[in-house]
């Protein structure tokens, strides 16, 4: 009897594991597909490419519209979903405006009023965001996860590539781990010695993120192929504006 309750229980366990994977994919072919074709690995971006795709990224992004996190999504599943949608959106604020130098040049400068960040473009499920709306009133907001700094894309030559495959609640762990470790060992963004620490701007900028439960030092250390010790000197990088194209 317990044999054929544990096999009862296994095959549940690969059914909703196969049901879970198929949604993913259902939901997140057509972006797999886009990013695979218009983003290398560097994470320079063919906006041209999207431009050409613009029906087929059109689709995409109506399936996102009309198919908001419902109660019973898990954390990962709702995560998932919003660093999609923001990368997705960010995207088609580039191509609606392209040509563009870069994503700073749409809107104006008054932060949280009128930048590019701040454009209500984005309707899901009849509610109106900026992208300011989904990163911080959201992504941040619902969410204790320091690592979305490197998965959330700004467009800009600075920001953590734009990852050439949709985020997916059953490797989500995982492409957030291999984010921050692309990110913080790329040797252009952040420039690690074990004497010496020049840091992206993400780091001073949202610094609170990353120093909840540590110091910022033990957090790179995580993720860092050589280590800094507690007493190296940081200095932060010049921010890189330039569209990631």
């Amino acid at each position: 009897m317990r044999i054929v309750q544990i096999s009862i229980i296994l095959s549940l366990i690969t059914t909703l594991s196969l049901n879970l994977f198929a949604q993913e994919n259902k939901t997140h072919k057509t972006w797999n597909e886009l990013l695979a074709k218009n983003v290398d690995d560097k994470g320079h971006v063919n906006y041209k490419g999207f431009i050409k795709d613009k029906e087929k990224f059109e689709s995409y992004l109506s399936a996102l519209e009309k198919e908001a996190p419902k109660e019973n999504w898990t954390k990962d599943e709702k995560l998932a979903y919003w660093i999609n949608v923001y990368n997705a959106y960010t995207v088609k604020l580039i191509i609606d405006n392209y040509p563009v130098k870069s994503i700073k040049d749409i809107g104006g400068n008054l932060y949280k009023i009128n930048t590019a960040w701040d454009i209500k473009f984005i309707n899901i499920e009849g509610e109106e965001y900026d992208l300011n709306n989904i990163e911080h009133g959201i992504i941040r907001k619902d969410f204790n996860e320091p690592r979305i700094h490197f998965a959330a894309n700004c467009a800009s030559a600075s920001c953590p590539i734009l990852r050439n495959e949709a985020y997916v609640a059953s490797k989500l762990d995982a492409q957030l781990t291999d984010q921050a470790r692309t990110f913080i060992n790329d040797g252009i963004r952040n420039c690690v010695t074990k004497d010496k620490a020049k840091l992206s701007k993400l780091f001073k900028w949202y610094s609170g993120d990353f120093t909840k439960d540590q110091t910022l030092i033990e957090f790179i250390n995580q993720f860092a192929e050589t280590k800094i010790k507690e007493t190296t000197p940081i200095d932060y990088l010049d921010y890189g504006w330039t569209l990631n194209e």
